[in-house]
């Protein structure tokens, strides 16, 4: 399964890069969580944002119980701030 993950903010600086194309080989269901595990394990410094990012699949907020598909598209964002 393919999917697109946009990152805002400064987790654009973690990562380096501001979206990217992932391939996740297993072939099995895969969660949010899951994938943010992925994610984590290649960069552990994302890790240190997981109680405050917020997520979005396709556009729309989504918890880390949701079924990734796909072609999905994950949006991984830091807390909103104002000013």
């Amino acid at each position: 399964m393919t999917v697109r993950v946009l990152y805002f903010s400064s987790l654009q600086d973690i990562v380096g890069q501001s979206e990217a194309e992932e391939t996740l080989t297993d072939d099995r269901e895969w969660t949010l969580g899951d994938f943010l595990d992925h994610l984590y394990a290649r960069t552990p410094a994302l890790r240190e944002w997981d109680g405050s990012i917020l997520l979005a699949i396709d556009q729309r907020w989504a918890n880390r119980e949701a079924l990734l598909s796909e072609g999905a598209e994950i949006a991984i964002m830091p807390p909103v701030q104002g000013g």
